[in-house]
């Protein structure tokens, strides 16, 4: 069984999982009185704070996935307030702080920087409100995690990576990872130079600002200049954003033959240059599975629901500052040329019609990629 299917096999288990045992707390309220109603009903408030704008998941799919699903638990009598901090730590803990002071309900909390925002969430914590890390591991007193398995993430990354040169040490790499205010880009470095090893040189690795194209375009050139652009053998990429700035400062040094390069994120653009040969690929996160999960816990915090939230927070993760954290980790798959349409194209993230426009009709007839 591959890891979609898996993915996709575990989601079905816990969410059978979670009617039984949601229709178990039914029999038992009325056995015993209703003593397990929830404390709140559905008029709540999700305060929602999100990391940045330069990667598109956040506005096109996270806010917009989650308000939906508030909406649907909720019988539309709960709201969703929504900020985004745009890559500012300073600004994300004003938006925290303003979400305590109006008294919401729950916390869904993607961190711009994990450490920095721990005294918010704290602060959260002393209001008696709870705060979800979502996406991201925050520090603090966290009540749960939600996210995609980032252990995963980054082996899928590099054993794609590994298995596409397959020429052993003599070939060189550049290694471009994410923030180091990010603990996910840590955890995507760790287990993607378990995969890659011994099997390849790793000529050049930076840890990039703030995940900024820009800066890894401008990493990238650093490297050409030192390694030469013909030596580069392969470039792991943290996520698709970075990825167009490295296809572009290669262009740039005249490179025109592309050596593979990583990604994640599966964004528009790396799925047409996945289309294109530009990229080698992408690592594809089911956006609407992890969103969707994020909502229900949220919902389930705010209602009290503690037969629902144990349900849907199977696994433990620790942070620097809190261990045991309820969690529930989504399994990600690896997005090539070869499976575009079982993927983005299957779950509806996007059209053939959005990804074969004009510039990339010739490459996705090649693929059989049809309007």
């Amino acid at each position: 069984m591959n890891s979609r299917m898996r993915r996709i096999a575990i989601s079905l288990a816990v969410s059978t999982m979670t009617l039984s045992l949601a229709s178990c707390s039914v029999l038992e309220d009325s056995a015993e009185g209703g003593s397990a109603k929830p404390t709140r009903g559905d008029d709540i408030t999700v305060g929602l704070l999100l990391p940045e704008k330069a990667n598109q998941r956040y506005d096109k799919f996270d806010h917009p996935i989650i308000k939906k699903k508030v909406d649907e638990l909720t019988s539309g009598k709960g709201r969703v307030v929504y900020a985004n901090a745009d890559q500012d730590a300073g600004e994300q803990k004003k938006q925290l702080q303003r979400m305590v002071d109006d008294k919401v309900d729950v916390v869904l909390l993607d961190a711009v920087d994990a450490k920095d925002i721990a005294d918010g969430v704290q602060k959260a914590k002393d209001a008696d409100i709870p705060v979800i890390a979502y996406d991201r591991l925050a520090e603090g007193p966290i009540d749960a995690y939600i996210s995609f398995d980032n252990q995963q993430v980054g082996e899928v990354q590099g054993r794609a990576l590994a298995e596409v040169l397959d020429g052993g040490r003599s070939e060189k790499i550049v290694m471009m990872n994410g923030a180091v205010t990010d603990p996910n880009a840590a955890e995507f470095k760790k287990s993607a130079l378990a995969e890659l090893g011994n099997k390849v040189t790793i000529a050049k690795q930076y840890d990039t600002k703030d995940w900024k194209p820009s800066n890894a375009r401008a990493n990238m050139m650093a490297a050409i200049s030192s390694i030469g652009a013909g030596n580069i053998d392969g470039v792991y990429s943290a996520n698709d954003g970075m990825a167009g700035g490295i296809v572009s400062a290669l262009k740039a040094a005249g490179v025109t033959d592309l050596p593979p390069i990583t990604g994640q994120d599966a964004e528009l653009e790396a799925v047409q240059r996945i289309v294109a040969g530009e990229q080698y690929m992408s690592v594809y996160k089911p956006y609407p599975e992890e969103a969707e999960t994020a909502a229900e816990l949220a919902v389930a915090v705010a209602h009290g629901w503690g037969i629902e939230f144990d349900a849907l927070t199977r696994d433990k993760v620790d942070s620097p500052t809190t261990e045991n954290i309820p969690a529930h980790l989504v399994l990600v798959s690896p997005l090539t040329k070869d499976n575009i349409e079982e993927t983005v194209i299957e779950d509806g993230i996007y059209k053939v019609s959005d990804i074969c426009t004009s510039k990339y009709e010739t490459a996705c007839e090649e693929l059989g990629l049809k309007k």
